[in-house]
């Protein structure tokens, strides 16, 4: 409740959210919205401005832009919120152990993540992407591997900052065991700044998933997908520019919103 009444008072998280929750319940409701099939081709309208029939238009193969991005938007959302969950649980899970334990653990779990970041992040996502093969699958592996550095380094900075606090160490008196004290005492709370920071990283994988796209390494067609509708479009940029602007405001604004969520949640939970 007291966490309610917070949020009302955060016009940035009000904002955010509902931005959010508007893009999600379009992405969801797509089949619902959607005006033309996404992928069916009229090459007797092709390159079409908005008109009645075709809201945002119609792209180099007189597909209908406005469903394309509906179905592009659950296609790459989908494939976004798939991607975060193995480093999220990963990260969580390993830099909350780091954090508590330290000594050996701690050390191995922080060279892991000084090796992952020594290499840069678009060479090993477009390696690992060639090596598993182009479409989702390359993309969650990817973000798998990579993303959960984040996690871990956050999470455990602040394990390590809660770990001699005096209620833990009452818990530790009271004779529970290390995974309770870790489970029931530690986590709950370490979980409002991994949230804080899963926000973020989303914003981090939506343009990686909208990048791979562009180059032709995402969901292979025809499935709509942002990255390869503005890949498509970018060669009438200069005499029908809908077709790759329209995209590119749609993958903007999918990421301010999840900042603002990110950060309307970090002024409510007090995350520094």
């Amino acid at each position: 409740m007291r966490f309610l009444a917070r949020a009302k008072r955060s016009p940035t998280l009000l904002v955010g959210a509902g931005m959010l929750t508007l893009i999600i319940a379009a992405a969801i409701l797509a089949p619902v919205l959607a005006t033309h099939d996404p992928s069916q081709q009229n090459l007797a309208a092709i390159l079409q401005p908005p008109s009645g029939t075709n809201w945002l238009g119609t792209d180099q193969l007189g597909r209908d832009v406005y469903s394309r991005m509906l179905f592009a938007a659950r296609t790459d959302l989908s494939i976004a919120g798939i991607a975060v969950v193995t480093p999220f649980v990963v990260g969580v899970t390993l830099g909350l152990i780091a954090g508590a334990v330290g000594g050996w653990v701690d050390w191995v779990v922080m060279r892991l993540t000084d090796t992952v970041v020594a290499f840069p992040f678009t060479v090993i996502a477009i390696s690992i992407s060639f090596a598993v093969g182009a479409g989702a699958t390359g993309i969650v592996v990817a973000v798998a591997y990579i993303g959960w550095v984040v996690f871990a380094r956050v999470v455990r900075g602040s394990a390590l900052r809660m770990r001699d606090a005096g209620w833990l160490a009452a818990a530790r008196g009271l004779g529970y065991s290390p995974w309770r004290i870790l489970v029931r005492h530690l986590l709950p709370n370490v979980m409002p700044q991994a949230i804080v920071v899963l926000m973020t990283e989303l914003v981090v994988i939506m343009v990686a998933v909208v990048t791979f796209g562009y180059l032709g390494l995402g969901v292979p067609p025809p499935t709509p997908d942002w990255g390869t509708m503005i890949s498509e479009g970018q060669a009438f940029v200069t005499t029908k520019w809908w077709i790759p602007v329209i995209p590119g405001l749609a993958v903007v604004t999918c990421g301010v919103a999840l900042s603002l969520t990110g950060d309307g949640l970090a002024d409510v939970w007090k995350v520094r």
